[in-house]
């Protein structure tokens, strides 16, 4: 075996590793206990609070988008949590800084964050426009017009920084309208994750190259009798 060829099982074999894999930080980031663990903030001058609706349901609020079915999220995400059966769903017309948060602990080291975001089709055929912000460990991941971004598409949204201090960090997601009726959006999947450091990565391949090292020199000096 040459030593590109060992170098790529041992990446393959640390990517398929489940003590290497991703663990969410963040309880209940894909919504399947409906919005625990989450708090709700700003106000609603029209009591449409954010609510977890259903996966291809044409329910009314606040079991489904308004009679819109939504499709289970496809994207390209990289979150730990499977798809499940449930997504948030932002929608009051007169929101002002209507949010949903969480606060989680963490220690020193590299993070990964994300989540998925999609915009019903009901709602973005409304005149009133939204703006949703997302900000994960005090890092900007989204601040757009729903106008701007696809419809009937979800699209994911990742990022990553550096915790130097142990502490108490927040995952919140903020949402904005002004006019009756307006658009609104669905989220999914918030995850966030531990990475290791590069420094760890080539500790854990040199690691897996030693083991492939020990193994074949075992085998040579196996001694077959005639």
């Amino acid at each position: 075996m040459s030593k590109i060829l060992g170098l790529a099982v041992s990446a393959t074999l640390l990517a398929a590793s489940p003590a290497l894999a991703i663990t969410n930080l963040v309880s209940n980031g894909s919504f399947e206990n409906g919005l625990a663990n989450w708090t709700i903030g700003g106000s609603d001058g029209q009591n449409f609070p954010p609510v977890a609706i259903f996966y291809n349901s044409a329910s009314a609020y606040p079991i489904g988008a308004f009679g819109e079915s939504v499709p289970p999220d496809n994207s390209a995400s990289n979150s730990p949590d499977a798809v499940g059966q449930r997504a948030a769903y932002f929608v009051t017309d007169l929101a002002r800084a209507q949010s949903l948060s969480q606060t989680i602990f963490l220690t020193p080291g590299r993070y990964e964050f994300g989540f998925s975001a999609f915009a019903p089709q009901n709602g973005y055929n409304n005149a009133g426009d939204a703006r949703f912000q997302a900000t994960i460990l005090g890092t900007t991941v989204a601040n757009y017009l729903v106008s701007t971004g696809p419809v009937r598409t979800w699209q994911a949204f990742t990022g990553q920084t550096t915790i130097q201090t142990a502490g108490l960090y927040t995952v919140n997601f903020q949402f904005d309208t002004n006019l009756n009726p307006s658009k609104d959006i669905v989220i999914d999947r918030v995850y966030v994750g531990s990475v290791p450091e590069p420094e760890s990565w080539a500790m854990l391949l040199a690691g897996f190259g030693l083991i492939g090292l020990m193994r074949r020199r075992s085998n040579s000096a196996t001694v077959v009798s005639a």
